[in-house]
């Protein structure tokens, strides 16, 4: 798979529109046919499920001996493994916090007549496995074949509920198709389990307490230095043909590893199945002193109620989800299947339920990244959220200001007033430690306050900035202002030292986008501090009195915003990446032999940091924030640059060239970007899929439609759409949240239609032109050439 970017160039070259040979085109599912164990890794994370408390990667049941990365994860549960770095630097954080590889309850060993069954070393055929996406259920089936000739049907269901995210259900079936056979179940916890990416190698967690009993198995781990417990426990039920059966549970514990062995003979043609009850319950949510009951009690409490009971209410759940979340787009199947991909898995990761989480990179399918919070989340994810359900944004608005203090420690130990926040976190504190990002990626600040800023144009709601926002906002301001170089020679602000979203340079000279955010941030501040004092200047006082904001500090804010420095060429009529960008051989991403894509896999870092290449966004990240504040030519001028050398080797790089490009009229190029976005690890584009999904991407492969195809943004406070139809779509449709309403949208061949489906009477704008949307009456408008 690696290296492998056939399907890459095809998108990026051409209006191909085929599927990649990996799963079928469906409109619903995502189907393997055949098992390939030198991408086990790769499945792996691409049938990865989860449900906001828990994930778990696409693993056996019954085990597998070649290479896998079996992965069991919990929301907020994490180490704090030792930094790794090879010369130690005032400031660098103390450990990288690495959500904890945890129990594993998926184990369900099959044997038949004595042979364990493990596909690294056994014969079998029609190897099938199917994510159903409506259902947000996994299956998977083959027909093994002994030694001797004799088939056996194996059929595994598994779903983690979204009904009560603390449950996870397990459905083994085995048929002997053509002989008797004894059938042997063992159903068991594993806690001996590690994180194979530990700084040194260091095991995570104590056993506390176990409990092995013929109704219920449980196993609680204790996290160490974190000392978060997690329970989890297990039931069973056989069944003989669909009925109830009962079959002696004999047990076994083995170091970590407890469970049962249940042996069932079988006649052929008739089916044993084994249903397995997960409960997995955390200190963060229990009293640790009655942790062990409760979760024994809910898994057996499961159990009564039964496998089916259960699928149909999370079935219900998912159900309710895709009626307000499914993008629906016909006369694409490959776009279809990937948007409805990456937003099943936005959903399954989170939904905002708990305040004090965020939303990983690699949300909860693997251990690269750590698990923590970047500004991915504000950056690109937002607006999925935003868009959908405004309560869910403000809990992610929330996330970082129960933060701030946090942030403002970090940048105190770089010896800068105000708040850095971190690059990665899970509790606040700084714990990403490579330098050029920790020490200089200063930008994320930019992206928590385009957030507030985003949300309140967004909602009308001025409640969160004035309550919690402003206090950010100068928190971020100041840090902006003391982390500037006044030059006098040239009576201008500069920030020196950065590394831009583009992190294929390091340490250079006035990022034009960071620049462009440091000063938009101050202004943006001082406007909502003059808006508050007009709104309420008694509030206003308040706060700056806390704060100890005086005119001064206010008035050099000011300045700084004013004699920004911003890297330009007058020649190409671009802003300049950074200083000594154009220094750089100005060859293209055309230019590069296929072979060298991803340029991360294939060239030392020395060769990537002499290049003109472009990981990500980084002046068209601008460009995107701002758009008003560029004419459309200028725009042009640099997403025709700046696109042509940037090779996307950033998950969240397509999305936003994508909306960029819409904006700015290049239809087919936003397309191209879109789908790259939206199949970018089913299709593997960057080689990486096997660490775990890209989960912060996805949102920007929704965006990338809404804001980019529909045009949709706030403007003259009014809900503006100026959409479009992709060549070859006959349609598509989505719904939002705005104000209290829930609008459902629908751009076809020759029109636009907006229904208002629950709140009040609304005036929207529909390229530019006013229009009113009621229950009764939707808007309808001419679709635009």
């Amino acid at each position: 798979m690696n290296g492998d970017h056939r399907t890459l160039h095809v998108i990026n070259g051409s209006r191909k529109r085929d599927c990649s040979s990996l799963f079928e085109p469906d409109a619903w599912s995502i189907r393997e046919e055949g098992f390939h164990p030198e991408r086990s890794r790769f499945t792996e994370s691409i049938f990865s499920l989860a449900n906001e408390h828990m994930g778990v990667r696409g693993f056996f049941e019954e085990g597998y001996s070649g290479d896998s990365l079996p992965g069991t994860y919990v929301a907020g549960v994490y180490y704090p493994d030792r930094t790794k770095v090879g010369w130690w630097k005032i400031g660098y954080p103390e450990y990288y916090a690495r959500l904890v590889n945890l129990t594993n309850w998926l184990m369900v060993g099959v044997e038949l007549d004595g042979e364990r069954i493990d596909l690294a070393i056994g014969r079998f055929r029609d190897f099938r496995r199917t994510l159903d996406m409506r259902r947000a259920v996994l299956t998977r089936s083959y027909v093994w074949q002994a030694a001797d000739g004799r088939e056996t049907g194996l059929t595994f269901t598994r779903f983690l509920s979204l009904a009560d995210p603390e449950l996870a259900c397990i459905s083994v079936t085995v048929t002997p198709l053509d002989h008797a056979a004894v059938v042997v179940f063992m159903p068991a916890l594993d806690g001996g389990v590690i994180n194979e990416d530990a700084n040194y190698g260091e095991v995570f967690l104590d056993e506390v307490e176990r409990g092995l009993d013929p109704e219920v198995v449980f196993l609680t781990m204790r996290t160490r230095k974190t000392a978060f417990d997690v329970c989890t426990a297990m039931t069973v039920r056989l069944r003989l043909d669909g009925a109830g059966k009962e079959s002696e549970k004999i047990p076994f514990a083995e170091g970590h590893r407890l469970g049962w062995r249940l042996a069932v003979p079988v006649a052929a043609g008739r089916s044993v199945t084994l249903e397995k009850y997960v409960a997995v319950c955390t200190s963060r949510d229990h009293p640790r002193e009655t942790l062990a009951r409760t979760t024994t009690a809910k898994a057996q409490a499961a159990g009564e109620r039964g496998f089916t009971e259960l699928l149909a209410e999370h079935g219900k759940v998912m159900a309710e989800k895709w009626a307000e979340y499914d993008v629906e787009i016909e006369g694409d199947v490959c776009a279809q299947q990937g948007v409805r991909y990456n937003i099943l898995q936005l959903l399954m990761t989170y939904q905002g339920r708990d305040p004090l989480l965020n939303i990983g990179p690699k949300g909860l399918t693997g251990e690269k990244y750590g698990g923590g919070a970047y500004w991915d989340t504000e950056g690109v994810c937002f607006p999925f959220y935003l868009y959908t359900d405004a309560r869910v944004a403000r809990n992610l608005l929330l996330y970082r200001y129960r933060h701030l203090r946090a942030a403002e420690e970090n940048a105190a130990r770089l010896g800068l007033p105000g708040a850095l926040y971190p690059m990665a976190t899970m509790d606040g504190r700084e714990c990403h430690n490579e330098w050029e990002i920790t020490f200089e990626e200063i930008h994320r600040n930019a992206a928590i306050a385009y957030a507030i800023y985003s949300y309140t144009e967004y909602t009308g709601d001025r409640s969160y900035l004035f309550t919690y926002g402003l206090e950010v906002l100068v928190a971020i301001s100041r840090f902006w202002a003391g982390r500037v170089t006044y030059n006098p020679r040239k009576d201008c602000y500069m920030l020196l030292g950065v590394t831009g979203p583009n992190e294929y340079e390091n340490n250079v000279n006035n990022n034009w986008y960071t620049n462009l955010m440091a000063a938009w941030t101050i202004e943006y501040t001082l406007d909502a501090l003059d808006l508050l004092a007009r709104e309420d200047r008694e509030a206003h006082e308040k706060l700056v009195h806390r704060l100890g904001l005086t005119e001064q500090e206010r008035w050099r804010w000011r300045e700084i915003q004013q004699k920004m420095y911003y890297p330009y060429d007058d020649e190409l009529g671009i802003f300049i990446q950074n200083d000594g960008y154009l220094d750089k051989e100005q060859i293209t991403v055309a230019d590069i032999p296929p072979e060298d894509l991803p340029l991360n896999q294939h060239w030392s870092w020395d060769r990537i940091l002499r290049s003109p290449f472009i990981k990500q966004a980084d002046v068209v990240q601008g460009l995107y924030f701002l758009p008003d504040r560029f004419d459309l030519d200028c725009q042009r001028r640099n997403f025709d640059y700046y696109e042509a050398r940037t090779v996307h080797e950033s998950s969240l790089s397509p999305c936003v060239h994508s909306i960029v490009a819409s904006r700015i009229g290049y239809r087919e190029k936003a397309y191209q970007l879109f789908l790259r976005s939206a199949r970018l690890d089913l299709e593997d584009l960057n080689g990486d899929t096997r660490d775990g999904l890209h989960l912060t991407s996805m949102g920007g492969t929704w965006a990338a439609l809404v804001q980019g195809f529909a045009g949709m943004r706030v403007k003259d406070d009014r809900l503006s759409l100026a959409p479009y139809l992709p060549s070859g779509w006959r349609k598509y449709s989505f719904q939002i949240e705005f104000r209290g309403r829930r609008l459902a949208i629908t751009v076809e061949e020759d029109k636009v239609v907006v229904g208002l489906l629950s709140g009040e009477v609304l005036e929207i704008l529909i390229h530019d032109r006013p229009y009113r949307v009621s229950k009764d009456q939707p808007a309808i408008a001419a679709l635009r050439a």
